[in-house]
């Protein structure tokens, strides 16, 4: 009778760790289907933005202007995108500025881009800080008295007459890297200093405060036709920056790091 009853006791375990286990095994097939599918959405969403951005760019016409990198313009234009869903642009704002600060200061940097009508408003030369290099732009900063450039994507503001004449106000939406433009009173504002004739005698034009200085002769229609809510970017391949942007972000990244966040707190 024992032998029975052990008999019984170890089939009875032996089938329990076989239900056991195909229930762990169903589990396991369906986290990954999950995994799986989290990727494939992910990569998709990723797609449609370069696609999207890819599109435009092609039919963007450059002829006689300096051509803008189509990276540089992807990530722009993600940001563009991301920065209309959080309504910090009205949906009507179709201007796009881009400063490529990746390029030497001595060539047209910068893209006034009507997104709506896919053609280029302004390309100008634009300077950096005197504190972020000589012709080539090298180091940036979000701190007062740096006189350095600031990286990342803003909001342009209203206008006024100050010590440099008409300029535009710049609201930085990119925490750390930019968001004290407003209070070290980074501005959109013309510039002598700024033009070929400078770089010809300096190798390089002049440089700013910090500030996205342009030409003189072209400052106030430049700043009238971008000034309250459009969105620049000021570029640079810094890791750091291009890792850490919520702007440049998919909305499936975007997601994943909120609940990552609330999974924290």
């Amino acid at each position: 009778m024992k032998k029975l009853i052990i008999s019984l006791i170890s089939v009875y375990v032996v089938s329990t760790s076989f239900f056991v286990n195909d229930t762990n095994f169903e589990e396991s097939k369906s986290l990954v289907k999950k995994d799986v599918a989290v990727t494939v959405k992910k990569t998709e969403t990723k797609h449609e933005a370069v696609s999207s951005s890819s599109v435009l760019y092609e039919a963007i016409d450059f002829t006689g202007f300096n051509k803008l990198s189509e990276t540089v313009f992807e990530k722009a234009y993600l940001g563009y995108v991301n920065l209309k869903k959080a309504g910090k642009v009205p949906e009507n704002s179709n201007l796009l500025t881009i400063c490529d600060f990746s390029l030497s200061s001595n060539l047209k940097r910068l893209w006034v881009i009507d997104i709506k009508e896919k053609k280029i408003i302004f390309n100008s030369l634009v300077a950096h800080g005197k504190g972020t290099g000589e012709e080539f732009a090298e180091k940036f900063s979000n701190r007062e008295s740096s006189h350095q450039s600031s990286l990342g994507f803003y909001t342009t503001e209203n206008t006024y007459e100050g010590d440099n004449g008409y300029s535009l106000k710049l609201e930085g939406l990119d925490a750390g890297y930019n968001d004290a433009a407003y209070k070290r009173a980074i501005v959109m504002h013309g510039a002598d200093y700024v033009n070929e004739a400078f770089a010809i005698q300096h190798k390089r034009i002049g440089r700013s405060w910090g500030c996205p200085a342009v030409p003189r002769d072209i400052a106030a229609s430049l700043i009238d036709a971008i000034k309250e809510k459009n969105i620049l970017f000021i570029y640079y391949p810094d890791q750091n920056y291009l890792a850490s942007s919520q702007w440049l972000k998919t909305p499936v990244e975007n997601l994943s790091m909120e609940k990552s966040r609330l999974a924290n707190n």
